[in-house]
């Protein structure tokens, strides 16, 4: 009969795979079997518990909650395989793509599917209308009130199309990063405003920072991109760790 060859497939899958299976009767019992034979009057089965082949009639064995648990069982199976698979695909696509983008740290324009890395502004803090040259890693000078993180020049020299372009970031440290608007000066484009509480040197930073979404690539690899569209204008991708002022900062102007 076909619905006992379907049973003999199923069975036969679920044996493949070495799992054991449960054979139950009408009354409610079960046999834990490791395979079982349907015949024209009575189940053979291997019973898992007494290590011996054994039967019984065939009117007391409930085939169709056998049948159920077995489709059970075995889509259970395939849907973790299914599963193993995607996992593993990801892995290798994240492998891949992390590969593309070069190792030192910074961070990178993603555009037509290439990868070009954004130079790293020279940063300036403005003190009581003194200025101060910073080098790529070096934290602010302390001095107490409110300064300006500043970079030269109203508009920047790498210009990007788009309203949620990505990025790359791979990072010095650990520490916080993102994309943050520019606010416009006379001659000058401010990150940030830093006010240091005097006696304790405590800094409160503050500045305009983009929602982003953050995509772990690797181990202190990211991609970034914007939550919503962002308007023409003029943007950093950041690195800093808060309250110790020493954002890094790759700027860019942004046009549609």
């Amino acid at each position: 009969m076909m619905w006992r060859v379907l049973f003999t497939g199923l069975l036969a899958a679920a044996c493949a795979l070495g799992a054991n299976v449960k054979l139950y009767m009408k009354d409610g019992t079960s046999h834990l079997v490791r395979e079982y034979q349907t015949q024209p009057d009575r189940i053979r089965y291997y019973s898992v518990e007494r290590g011996d082949w054994e039967e019984v009639p065939l009117e007391m064995v409930d085939l169709k909650r056998t049948e159920a648990e077995i489709q059970k069982h075995e889509t259970a199976i395939k849907e973790d395989a299914a599963a193993q698979d995607a996992e593993e695909k990801a892995l290798r696509a994240a492998r891949r793509e992390a590969e593309r983008v070069p190792q030192e740290t910074g961070a990178f324009l993603v555009q037509d599917d290439k990868i070009q890395v954004l130079k790293q502004a020279d940063r300036k803090v403005v003190n009581n209308k003194r200025r101060s040259v910073l080098k790529a890693m070096s934290p602010i000078p302390i001095v107490s009130g409110k300064s300006t993180v500043e970079l030269d020049g109203v508009k920047s020299a790498m210009t990007v199309k788009g309203e949620r372009p990505e990025f790359y970031i791979r990072l010095n440290a650990e520490e916080r990063f993102g994309i943050i608007r520019l606010k416009p000066g006379k001659l000058t484009r401010v990150v940030q405003t830093l006010n240091v509480i005097p006696v304790t040197n405590e800094i409160i930073e503050e500045q305009e920072t983009i929602e982003v979404f953050r995509r772990q690539i690797a181990e202190g690899l990211y991609k970034i991109w914007a939550v919503k569209p962002m308007d023409p204008g003029e943007y950093a991708v950041v690195e800093y760790t808060e309250g110790k002022g020493n954002i890094q900062v790759w700027d860019f102007s942004l046009t549609k």
